[in-house]
């Protein structure tokens, strides 16, 4: 009686350990890649800055300072301190557009990539673990949207749905899904037929269990790093929509809406292109070099001895 309390204590104890050792050894290999830590600094930086934009924006993104229409960022000459990035055609701070910019650009790529991955790898395990007709089916229909260039299929599904922020989400999480879809159905595959797989199906595990809980956490790692890369896809998507007026409208200060409201003052001041520009490529740079430390960890393939 004494020694159940012990045991089950012990065994939390080993679990604890395994997880922490899994921690460690995930970081020792992520941290191996210096560009990973780089890119995963930048980004937990800008979520923050975003998490805190009313407390570090220096002002209202959508006020209009009709005294300082186009003004220099503070280095240049005729810039003001009060705007240290310089101000737009109509007089609102770029700084603080583009502080609640980055907002905009995490919610389209957490939505865009909660959406793409959970019907992914709904349809993605339906199709590995049934095979036959339904795999065929999902499968075909997944290469006929693979088939259209990504970014004219979501031009398309936003020009029937509507110009909008929302449409463009739908959009591109509907542009990016087969990708997540070929992922799954290709680790089910492999892991269907194993033996842990087989002795739950003995068992008496039902097709559910068999597939959410049994098969499913087995094909994780590869399921991370995409959804990782398709984050930066979502984003440099949605800019794209922004900037072709198929996405977020002004005044939403989204950084594709911010270029697409510069494009005639690109030569007379740099700066309202530059800075939202550089927002993107940083912002994308960053999540892309996570993601190959993401690979570099998750991938017994890639681990270096």
């Amino acid at each position: 009686m004494t020694d159940t309390p012990t045991s089950a204590v012990s065994v939390e104890a080993e679990s604890r350990n395994a997880t922490r050792q899994m921690l460690a050894e995930f970081w020792f290999y992520f941290s191996r890649n210096r560009g990973a830590v780089i890119g995963l600094v930048v980004f937990t930086t800008l979520v923050l800055v975003a998490l805190a934009a009313p407390l570090v924006a220096p002002h209202d993104p959508d006020m209009q300072y009709r005294d300082s229409f186009l003004t220099p960022p503070f280095w240049s000459e005729g810039g003001k301190a009060a705007f240290l990035l310089g101000t737009d055609a109509v007089g609102r701070d770029i700084l603080s557009r583009l502080i609640y910019g980055a907002r905009f650009s995490l919610f389209i790529g957490l939505v865009v990539v909660t959406i793409a991955l959970s019907g992914g790898i709904v349809l993605g395990l339906v199709a590995g673990f049934f095979r036959g007709w339904v795999d065929t089916v999902i499968m075909r229909v997944m290469d006929v949207i693979l088939a259209f260039p990504s970014l004219l299929l979501a031009l398309v599904l936003v020009a029937v749905l509507g110009p909008g922020l929302v449409n463009a989400m739908i959009a591109i999480a509907l542009v990016l899904q087969p990708h997540f879809v070929r992922l799954t159905r290709a680790a089910v595959l492999a892991e269907r037929n194993r033996d842990y797989v087989v002795a739950a199906r003995l068992a008496g595990a039902s097709r559910l269990r068999l597939m959410f809980k049994t098969i499913l956490p087995n094909c994780l790692a590869p399921l991370i790093v995409q959804a990782t890369l398709s984050f930066s896809n979502a984003i440099l998507d949605a800019a794209a929509l922004g900037f072709l007026g198929m996405g977020a409208q002004p005044p939403t200060p989204e950084w594709g809406t911010m270029l697409a409201e510069a494009r005639e003052f690109i030569l007379r001041a740099w700066w309202v292109v530059t800075f939202p520009g550089l927002a993107i490529l940083i912002t994308v740079l960053a999540i892309n070099l996570v993601g190959d430390g993401l690979r570099d960890a998750l991938d017994p393939k890639l681990k270096r001895s």
